[in-house]
Parts: C-alpha cells; sequence; structure tokens
C-alpha cells in the first residue's frame, strides 16, 4: 500500500510530524514501512517551459526545433523527437547541468547540426514507470497545466515533492488497505480524530435509479451486498490534474474522469468499484449469478475468457459484463461517446474472488480487497462520494436512488476484557486512565462493568473478535518498545539430546567427515517426483492451493530433491558433488483431507562425478556403488547395528539400475536402499552416473542395540589365514562371509574380503574370491591345530553350500 503525506495530511494534522518521523512510528506500533520515497529526489534543474514556436528539423523527418520560453529574457531553442510536441502547449523542460533519472546529465549540444539548449522530457525520463503514464502521453511528451508558471520547478505542479510511504500490510490488518483506514491508525498514534472532506451528494429527485435498471442477486451468499447508481449526461474527458498525479503517485494510470473517480474511491475507502456504460448494457436489468458452462467474456485486457460454475459473473441479465470482484468486460466498457454510467458498489464472497483471480491470473488492486476483507460501513458511502465525484467531473447528474440486489446490516462486535489480563499478559502495570485513552484514540466505546472493559469494535476494525485482538492494540498504541523487558522466572533444569538427536547429529558429523555436503530441499514437489523412489506405497498428500505445480504435493522420498541439487550443480560446471539429507517424507494412508500424513525421518545422500580429482601424484577416482556403501556401513557401525544389516540386490524399483541396486535390511526388514540412478532418470535429471541411498532413520535410531563390552587387548598374538575361492558369480560376499563366521568357531575376530578377480584364467560364469581371516583367542596362544580344524570346517561348509572350488 502507497500512502501520499501530503493526501493524508489533508485528514490530519502533520504540520509537526515529518514523514520519515511517521514512518518509524508506524512501523513501531505494528503496520511495517518499506521505505518513504520523495519522487523528484536525485533530480535537478527541471522546470515548466512554453513552446511559442514548433518547426519541422531540415535534415530529420522526426526531428522538430521548438522556441521554448523558459522565464528568462530571451527564448531558448531545443530540439525535440516527441510526435506530441506543438505550439502554444507548456512542457517539461530539463535545463543545461540538469539531472533526469538514473542520475543521467543533460548538456548543451547539437543535434543534426541545430542547437539544442537542454531536453523536453516525457514523464519516464523524470523516473515515472511506463505503466501509469496516462495512455495520451505514453509515446511522448507530457503537457503542464495552463496556470503552471514558466520557469519554475516542476516538482510541485507533478506532486513530485510529496513522500510516498510504502507499507507492508498484512492480510489480518486489511483495513489499513485505505486512506482512511490510514488515517484512522495514524489518528490512534498521535491521538488525533481523522477529519474526512468528502464530496457532498446532490440527487435529481424528478427520476429514479430502479427506473433505469433492475438489480437482481441469485445468491446472497456470492454477493451479500450489491447496488448500482445511475449518473446521466456525463462527459468523458481527462481528469484534473490533481487526481492524476494522486494516481501514478499511488501506482495507478489515470484513464479518464469516470474510471479514475472508482480508482480514487479503491484507495481512499478502500471499496473497490466499477463503472459500466448504461447504454452497452443493452438491457434494463443486471443479474449477479455464476458463470454457466462454455459461457465466454472478453475482459479489459482483450483476452477471452471462459467462465465456470465457480466464478461469479455480473449479467445484463443474459450475458456476463464482468467477472465479479477481479476485472470488467470490454462489452460495457466506459469510452469517449458514454453518456450514462452504472456505477457499482458490492460485496462479494472472498474465497469465489480469490479462485476467479487464480484461476485467469488475474491480480488486481480490486480482487485483493475483497480476498482480504472490505469496510461495510462504508460500503453505501463509497458509492455515494464517488458518485457525487463523477458528477463534479464529468458534469452529469445523479439520478435518485439506488437500484439494490442485496443488503446486509453491519454490527458491532463486543468484546470484553479486564484490566488485570491487559497488565498480565503484557507484564505491565498500565492504569485504567492509559487503557482508557488507547481505546478513546482508537475510536473504540467502551465501558465499565465490575473492572471488566466491555468494548464495542467499530466494524471498519473486523480483524478484532477476542480479548487477545484487543491486548494486541493495547500493546501497539501503547508502543512495543515501552513494553517492560523481564527475564523468565521458575526453576531451571539441565537440557540433554534424545537418543534419537545424538544418532542423528553424530551421522552427520561422519558423513561430513566423509567429504559430503549438508542439502536441505523443498518438502514440497511435484506429484512425479513425489512417486519415485519411494519405499512403500502411498497416497499423494496434495495441497489445496499450492502456489505453483512444482510446489504442489508432499514429498515421499528425498532422492529426488538431492537430484535436482546435484543438476543444479552439474549445471554450473561443478560436477563433482557429494550431498546428503537428513528430512521427512510423508505417507499418505486415507485421501481424506481429515487424516494427517504419516511422517518419517529419513537420510539420503547422493554422489556422482569424482570422489578423488586428478594431481600431479593421485588419478581421479570416480565415486561407485562401493563408495556409497562403505559411507553407510560406517554409519551402521557407528550406531551400533552392523551385525543386523544385510543387503538383498533387487530389480523392482525402476527408477535405479536393475543390476546395482539392493535393498538394505535390518532384522530382515527393508529399512531403505542403495544404488545407481538408472540411466533414462539420469538423462532426465540432465546429470551422469549418480548413486543415491535413502535409508529409514526412525527404524535404525529406534533398534534396540546391544549394550557395549569392552575388552581387554590380547596379550597373546593374532593368527591370520587367508583363503581362496572359485565361485559361481551369482555368489555374493554377502553369503560367503556369513558362512565363514558361522562356521570358524569362536575365536575368528574379523573376515577381510581382499581380491575380486574375473578374467583371464577364471572359467566364465565364475569369480575368484580371497578373504583374510584373522583369529585370537584372549586366553591362550592359538596353536595350528585350532586354526586348521576353522579352517577346515570353513572350508567344507562353503563347499557344500556353494560348490566352490579351494584355490
Amino acid at each position: 500500500m502507497l500512502v501520499s503525506y501530503k493526501w493524508l495530511s489533508e485528514y490530519l494534522d502533520l504540520s509537526k510530524i515529518s514523514a520519515k518521523e511517521l514512518s518509524d512510528q508506524m512501523s513501531l506500533t505494528g503496520i511495517e514501512v518499506e521505505g518513504v520515497e520523495v519522487p523528484q529526489e536525485g533530480l535537478k534543474k527541471i522546470v515548466v517551459g512554453e513552446v511559442k514556436e514548433c518547426i519541422p528539423h531540415p535534415d530529420s523527418d522526426h526531428l522538430s526545433i521548438c522556441q521554448v520560453d523558459i522565464g528568462e529574457e530571451g527564448l531558448s531553442q531545443i530540439v525535440c523527437g516527441a510526435p506530441n510536441v506543438k505550439a502554444g502547449i507548456k512542457v517539461i523542460v530539463a535545463l543545461p547541468g540538469s539531472r533526469i533519472t538514473g542520475n543521467q546529465k543533460i548538456k548543451k549540444g547539437k543535434m543534426r547540426g541545430e542547437v539544442s539548449n537542454g531536453m523536453i522530457c516525457s514523464l519516464q525520463e523524470l523516473g515515472y514507470s511506463d505503466n501509469v503514464i496516462p495512455k495520451a502521453y505514453s509515446d511522448g511528451i507530457y503537457y503542464m497545466p495552463e496556470e503552471a508558471v514558466n520557469g519554475s520547478d516542476v516538482f510541485p505542479y507533478l506532486d513530485m515533492d510529496d513522500s510516498i510511504i510504502e507499507l507492508s500490510i498484512t492480510p489480518n490488518r486489511a483495513d489499513a488497505l485505505s486512506m482512511r483506514g490510514v488515517a484512522y491508525e495514524v489518528g490512534a498514534i498521535y491521538r488525533q480524530t481523522p477529519s474526512f472532506n468528502d464530496e457532498v451528494l446532490e440527487e435529481d429527485t424528478t427520476e429514479n435509479a430502479a427506473d433505469y435498471l433492475e438489480v437482481e442477486v441469485a445468491d446472497s451468499k456470492d454477493a451479500p451486498a450489491y447496488q448500482v447508481r445511475i449518473i446521466k449526461d456525463v462527459k468523458i474527458a481527462e481528469s484534473p490534474v490533481w487526481l492524476q498525479n494522486r494516481l501514478m503517485n499511488e501506482g495507478i494510470r489515470p484513464i479518464n474522469n469516470v474510471v479514475d473517480v472508482t480508482n480514487y474511491i479503491l484507495l481512499l475507502f478502500g471499496q473497490p468499484l466499477h463503472a459500466f456504460d448504461y447504454a452497452k448494457l443493452a438491457s434494463k436489468k443486471i443479474l449477479v449469478r455464476r458463470g454457466k458452462v462454455d459461457e465466454e467474456l472478453i475482459t479489459l485486457d482483450g483476452e477471452m475468457r471462459k467462465v465456470s460454475e465457480e466464478n461469479i459473473v455480473i449479467t445484463n441479465g443474459e450475458i456476463p459484463v464482468a467477472l465479479a470482484g477481479v476485472m470488467g468486460g470490454a462489452n460495457s466498457e466506459i469510452t469517449e461517446g458514454t453518456t450514462t454510467v452504472a456505477l457499482e458498489a458490492a460485496l462479494f464472497n472472498p474465497l469465489s474472488i480469490r479462485r476467479t483471480s487464480k484461476q485467469f491470473n488475474l491480480r488486481s488492486e480490486s480482487s485483493s480487497r475483497f480476498e482480504k476483507g472490505i469496510n461495510q460501513v462504508t460500503f453505501g458511502e463509497a458509492c455515494d462520494v464517488a458518485a457525487a465525484m463523477i458528477a463534479r467531473l464529468a458534469g452529469g447528474t445523479v439520478v435518485a436512488g439506488k437500484s439494490i440486489g442485496s443488503e446486509i446490516t453491519p454490527q458491532e462486535v463486543s468484546v470484553s476484557i479486564t484490566l488485570k489480563r491487559i497488565n498480565q499478559y503484557l507484564g505491565t502495570s498500565l492504569t485504567s486512565k492509559v487503557v482508557d485513552e488507547i481505546f478513546a484514540a482508537l475510536g473504540f466505546d467502551f465501558k465499565m462493568e465490575k473492572e471488566t472493559y466491555v468494548v464495542s469494535v467499530p466494524p471498519r476494525r473486523w480483524d478484532i473478535k477476542i480479548e487477545a485482538d484487543l491486548i494486541e492494540e493495547v500493546a501497539r498504541i501503547f508502543g512495543y518498545d515501552n513494553l517492560p523487558s523481564t527475564l523468565p522466572k521458575g526453576e531451571t533444569v539441565a537440557g540433554s539430546l534424545t537418543t534419537g538427536q545424538k544418532n542423528v547429529r553424530e551421522i552427520k558429523a561422519l558423513l561430513e567427515g566423509c567429504g559430503l555436503s549438508e542439502a536441505i530441499s523443498y518438502a514440497l514437489t511435484t506429484e512425479a517426483k513425489a512417486a519415485q523412489f519411494r519405499m512403500r506405497e502411498s497416497n499423494l498428500t496434495r495441497l489445496q492451493w499450492p502456489m505453483s505445480e512444482e510446489r504442489s504435493v508432499l514429498r515421499m522420498n528425498l532422492i529426488s530433491g538431492l537430484l535436482d541439487d546435484t543438476a543444479y550443480n552439474v549445471a554450473r560446471k561443478n560436477s563433482n558433488v557429494a550431498l546428503y539429507e537428513i528430512g521427512r517424507v510423508f505417507y499418505q494412508e486415507n485421501d481424506s483431507l481429515k487424516h494427517l500424513p504419516y511422517e518419517e525421518q529419513h537420510l539420503g545422500i547422493a554422489l556422482s562425478g569424482n570422489s578423488q580429482v586428478k594431481d600431479w601424484q593421485t588419478k581421479e577416482t570416480a565415486f561407485d556403488f562401493f563408495s556409497l556403501k562403505g559411507m553407510i556401513e560406517e554409519i551402521f557401525e557407528a550406531l551400533g547395528v552392523s551385525d543386523k544389516i544385510t543387503y538383498e540386490a533387487t530389480t523392482e524399483m525402476k527408477e535405479m539400475h536393475p543390476g546395482r541396486t539392493a535393498l538394505v535390511k535390518l532384522n530382515d526388514q527393508v529399512i531403505g536402499f542403495i544404488g545407481q540412478v538408472h540411466p533414462t532418470i539420469a538423462k532426465a535429471y540432465e546429470i551422469s552416473e549418480t548413486y543415491v541411498a535413502e535409508l529409514n532413520l526412525h527404524g535404525m535410531v529406534e533398534e534396540q542395540n546391544d549394550a557395549l563390552v569392552y575388552e581387554n587387548v590380547s596379550k597373546f598374538p593374532a593368527i591370520s589365514r587367508d583363503i581362496a575361492l572359485l565361485v559361481n558369480e551369482t555368489v555374493t560376499n554377502q553369503e560367503l562371509t556369513e558362512t565363514i563366521w558361522s562356521n570358524a568357531g569362536k575365536f575368528l575376530k574379523e573376515v577381510h574380503l581382499f581380491d575380486v578377480y574375473q578374467g583371464d584364467n577364471i572359467e566364465p560364469g565364475k569369480k575368484s574370491m580371497a578373504y583374510s581371516l584373522t583369529f585370537v583367542n584372549g586366553e591362550a596362544t592359538l596353536v595350528d591345530e585350532e586354526i586348521t580344524k576353522s579352517m577346515t570346517k570353513v572350508e567344507k561348509a562353503l563347499t557344500e553350500k556353494y560348490n566352490v572350488v579351494i584355490r
């Protein structure tokens, strides 16, 4: 919301309060000020000039040579390229040595051989945006008013010496989306009551609006209040300069005297209005209803809109003439030929307006106010003031009465609260005198009943409904900076981490020690990505009103987010990526909105590129399956569950490489997976060969681990024996090591695979695997007979179970 300091000063006495001081005070009382801008800042030596003579440039078909009166003794020659320059107009002149927008300095020079003493400026060259400049001057220079004095600064005539305060209005304070609302707020801060000098309505009692138009509302829930006033005999023209300046400073393009009044009232009251050309309605009826299937409307922006049953439309009884609360139709637009205006004022269903504006991607000042709420008390008053202004500025006559389709009676809200409760919440010792003054400053009527305030909240503050709202109002106006600072009271206890939190921190430390970086991805994603890499079947958890399709459902995996992060890095030439993320995934057992999703904490890892970069003494080494497997085994070891973990090859996950993927099991329960991303999926993400793993941390952390038993280092020597096996290539290392452990006896302390070979001298379908077995007896020295006996049992078991050949 942009607030004009000059405009605000018409309602309150701000003579002793600067715009900067005002903005600081408003920030302290709860409405954040984004900044204060004075449009003329950075501009200098820009004056009013009058073009006395204008002739074509002899060496150009688009330049003109102008003789301009800038308040000096002689005329100043300026070469101008604007198509609308002519003799007899007053213009904006940037003198030699002046500065225009962008800190650009204007110098005396020549254009095609002709001397130019400065520049005749457009509004764009003073810093105005293209979308706020009146259409008549959008492609040329701006004409100053006739009363402007030659040679004087242009800034006062354009209100560029005003201070524009930008407010950041939260949804609960929609009452401040109007100048009147801001005036009440500032009045409360400085203990003033705003005084509004609204236009007085005069009606022609010889006719009645009901004779011109019948208004019907099909469903009062869609439009709780709807009325139309008729202004006849209007003449469409440009608005006066003061009104154009006010709208441009508020970021709105002036159109004509009728449309500009509706926008002015929007800013003043926060009440959106719409003006129809009465003759173009082609009927004497307005019907407010829901749209019909395949019904179409061309809106004011020239776009064809196909409405639906979710949209509220304004019709002439038959066809739509406006999208209610969002945008008018081109078939009823105010144009130069308009002579009779039907002025609509309404309150529409906020949810329906929100859906319509989102459906058609039409966000406007009007729709945003309908969505957030409107002051029901000034609904009719805003329409009356607008009709009076149109009659004055367009020379029209207001027909007596209104055509009413629906009405609403605003109700004051009464909220009770005690002084004790206010002080208890705020930690203050406010007296009733102070609180009385605050309620009076806010314009709230109140009375005291047995030490309890009964406060009547006016409908203009529809955000106040409960006692907590009143406490906030007292705190705001008293001043947040005046509230006392206190330390917490009571006993304190030593804090500590839960077992799960400790384990998560340990996992993070381990992975970062392995060279990984933590990533934090969005929990919201697309339906397709949410369904990838799932560890279990689940329904999608959809948002009712997502910001975009890319953020429409809750994720069911971490890998898709990590692959997005990997692709982001690869696209920026960072091809060696090692990331991990610990976050929640969301499973939905039931599609009903009454059931919340089940949350599960997961660990995701993604490796792509090289783990070792080539330099003068080392070769580059790419990440592979075993790089990742080694990392997660470090985690299992740290959590004390490594002896309960098994791996099982799988081809069921379509997003993973069928020959390089395994399920991870804890006590025969699947807790995750590890492997290579399928090449087609990697191509879709535009990344190279990538290895990923995802584990259910909840399952690992909750596992009841065996207590650690510390042993003394054996005083007796360890003995190692190697064994080389020729086995079928389908036999896994896990199967062989399990067999070794179960048959080697109690003195076996370690099994280490140190060689795997396939190739020359090995028959097809076979592989050679070599293990080193370490035996230790903590109570005596082992002898060869014991070791030989253990090795014999191992060899026999391997031969019988897997038909191995001992090499």
